[in-house]
């Protein structure tokens, strides 16, 4: 049995202020390509669908258009929601929808009745587990010690009962320990969010959705990330974007195929001097015209105008940044004492000296003392 896995489409997304929607329709035209070219039997959509639990109208459009296109080509097709969905408005409609092929995760309520796919080695039982806090599960075994994520997987996987006799396939939305991150993810602060992935093992694949990089967990290739369709931070500049297409044979063998994807516009970094890198022997030869660019300048002045000035040859700039003495030996904001003892002028004139690299005259601390004191005092 085939099936394309897929995960964080986030649909309506906005990156550095760039709305992502055309080149999210791009992708999924790509998408459906591929899945013309490899017939899977299935396709997997581990979470995170939309940016937002409350999507605009346009990614819900876009979201539908592609469910009915997957449809039209009699697949299965498996969604659960991620963090950044709301997990009833996905599983909306979803009792209508399993009679077309569509499957929706419904919200947690304690149980997940595997959905069973046969094929010519037998049954497979997909279960569609939604991204659940601790207390989302907790609330549902009271008697159960549940104080982490771990804790609340373990349960959620031990209630599901699965024969390890047979194909069994989870998809879910969780940070697995040890994952590679991005930029572009929202995990908790300290990992509080962490999910040991030896909870996993009674299944054959685990089609994990949440990190935006490719990758397996554990050191077991059959717990797996696919990663987003698209890249979503600068910290992906170098990733190469990937559907993965999953092979489940006769129990025990499994084999992984990365399907390379193209973007429309590909996020690129450079670095130089703005003279460097507006002569036209630096970008005639390629892309970059059209990429979405983070431009770091080594120039020792800041360029007056410098990102509009820019914008005449890359169009699509998201970011600008300088790399200089200036910034080089100002990086740091002081941390000798806890930001909490710190009062509101002391945090401005330190802000103040790591953006200008040097500290306020005289004339101007004096001006933001009284006007901090005029602000706390209500005027």
């Amino acid at each position: 049995m085939k099936l394309i896995h897929l995960s964080d489409l986030h649909l309506g997304k906005r990156v550095n202020e760039f709305s992502m929607l055309e080149d999210q329709t791009f992708i999924l035209k790509q998408i459906l390509g591929i899945i013309d070219e490899y017939q899977p039997n299935g396709v997997i959509i581990a979470g995170d669908v939309y940016d937002k639990s409350i999507p605009s109208a346009e990614a819900v459009e876009l979201f539908d258009d592609f469910l009915v296109r997957l449809s039209a080509r009699n697949l299965s097709v498996f969604v659960v929601s991620g963090n950044h969905d709301s997990a009833e408005r996905i599983a909306f409609g979803g009792r209508l929808m399993d009679k077309s092929g569509i499957y929706m995760s419904p919200v947690y309520n304690g149980k997940v009745a595997p959905i069973t796919l046969t094929d010519a080695f037998g049954k497979v039982h997909v279960y569609l587990l939604p991204f659940v806090k601790p207390a989302n599960v907790r609330r549902f075994f009271p008697d159960q010690a549940i104080d982490s994520y771990t804790d609340a997987m373990q349960t959620a996987i031990d209630a599901m009962k699965v024969d390890p006799t047979e194909r069994n396939l989870l998809v879910t939305h969780q940070f697995v320990t040890g994952a590679d991150r991005t930029e572009s993810e929202e995990i908790s602060v300290g990992g509080t969010d962490n999910v040991d992935a030896r909870v996993f093992a009674p299944f054959d694949y685990v089609a994990l959705g949440h990190i935006h990089r490719a990758q397996i967990c554990g050191g077991n290739q059959w717990i797996r990330y696919c990663g987003t369709p698209l890249k979503y931070s600068f910290s992906e500049a170098s990733d190469q974007k990937s559907v993965t297409l999953v092979d489940l044979q006769e129990k025990g063998n499994v084999s992984i195929q990365l399907i390379p994807l193209t973007p429309q516009h590909n996020m690129v970094e450079i670095k130089g001097t703005f003279d460097q890198i507006t002569q036209k022997s630096f970008w005639e030869h390629t892309t970059y015209t059209d990429d979405y660019m983070h431009v770091t300048l080594t120039d020792e002045q800041d360029i007056p105008d410098a990102i509009n000035k820019l914008r005449v040859i890359y169009k699509n700039i998201m970011k600008l940044d300088y790399d200089n003495t200036r910034t080089r030996t100002v990086n740091q904001i002081d941390g000798s004492q806890e930001a909490t003892k710190k009062s509101p002028y002391e945090h401005f004139r330190d802000l103040f000296e790591l953006q200008n690299g040097h500290p306020l005259t005289e004339e101007q601390a004096r001006f933001m003392a009284d006007l901090i004191q005029q602000i706390w005092e209500g005027n």
